[in-house]
């Protein structure tokens, strides 16, 4: 009883947290602005939408094919349809349940080709590892661009108090539960330290490739993509096609950042948004317009193509074994 509550607030309370935000965006707002923010849509180019959409599908495209650089020094070599469906369904499942897509893409490629499903998530945490290099190097550049207005409006909106006290309490627990592991020499223990090294060999697998470059290159594409149909986005309205590089990249990590507060950034990607482009004298209206013109493209296509997905992949992989069996 006690996990399945754990479990249903690790669900509700981002979901909530979402709400509140979307309240508290529009509460503010005059039936005036209302009627504006609703003109924004109506009147917004989705044609920059569109081509924005086409810039996210390659994306993914190009993070299955990087995925198989890391599987394949442990002697997997899953079918590229099943890789780009699994990383689908990742994103689909972050929609409902934050941070459960990362385990449901190495259950998928373990049902479909056999990876094991611990060497699986170690790679995944691998891939998360070299694009969380790139966000770095892009806060890295947003901070030395727009210093003293990032750090002023982060100051406001995130408690720095808070944070402190959770690294404070995380650090000596983890370091207690490793020390007891170690010690430890249960068959409970046994099985975690045994799921710990498999977790350990896909991580490593990035060290063992061959194609390195390769890897490399693909991430970069893959970030590339990112900012691209961001970028393009702006475009789609009048008062957000003028804005600077700056504001383009600040805006962009900020969004990149506060997309994890809620299920697949539901109200809080547009809100933080909305904010950061106040700062770079965009009405507050157009700026929940774009938020949420950016937020829903990328939604809808992701529940299109991983609800596709979901459906695809049984039948797919069931054609394919029947036709292997007829040979």
């Amino acid at each position: 009883m006690k996990k399945k509550t754990i479990q249903f607030f690790k669900i509700a309370l981002p979901l909530l947290l979402g709400v509140f935000l979307i309240w508290y965006s529009y509460n503010k707002f005059t039936p005036s602005q209302l009627e504006e923010i609703k003109n924004h849509f109506q009147e917004a180019n989705y044609g920059f939408v569109a081509i924005s959409v086409f810039f996210g599908i390659l994306s993914n495209l190009s993070r299955a094919y990087r995925w198989n650089y890391m599987l394949s020094p442990m002697g997997y070599k899953p079918k590229y349809h099943n890789n780009v469906m699994a990383i689908y369904i990742t994103y689909l499942m972050n929609l409902f349940i934050p941070r459960s897509g990362e385990i449901s893409r190495a259950l998928v490629i373990n049902k479909y080709e056999n990876v094991p499903f611990d060497k699986a998530f170690g790679t995944i945490i691998s891939e998360r590892v070299a694009d969380f290099v790139i966000l770095l190097s892009l806060i890295a550049l947003t901070l030395s661009l727009q210093y003293k207005l990032l750090t002023s409006y982060l100051s406001e909106t995130i408690d720095s108090f808070n944070l402190f006290i959770l690294v404070l309490i995380a650090v000596p627990v983890g370091f207690l539960f490793f020390y007891f592991l170690k010690k430890s020499n249960t068959p409970l223990s046994l099985k975690i330290k045994n799921f710990l090294l498999g977790i350990k060999e896909g991580v490593f697998s990035i060290f063992k490739m061959e194609k390195k470059w390769a890897f490399i290159g693909h991430t970069i594409f893959i970030w590339v993509m990112y900012l691209s149909m961001y970028y393009l986005m702006i475009f789609a309205l009048d008062e957000t096609s003028t804005i600077s590089l700056a504001a383009v990249i600040t805006s962009f990590v900020v969004g990149s950042i506060t997309i994890a507060f809620t299920n697949g950034g539901f109200g809080s990607y547009p809100f933080f948004i909305a904010g950061i482009l106040l700062l770079f004298n965009v009405p507050e209206t157009a700026g929940t317009a774009f938020g949420w013109l950016v937020w829903t493209s990328q939604t809808v296509m992701v529940i299109i193509l991983g609800g596709l997905s979901f459906l695809l992949l049984p039948v797919l992989n069931k054609v394919r074994s029947s036709t292997r069996s007829n040979i």
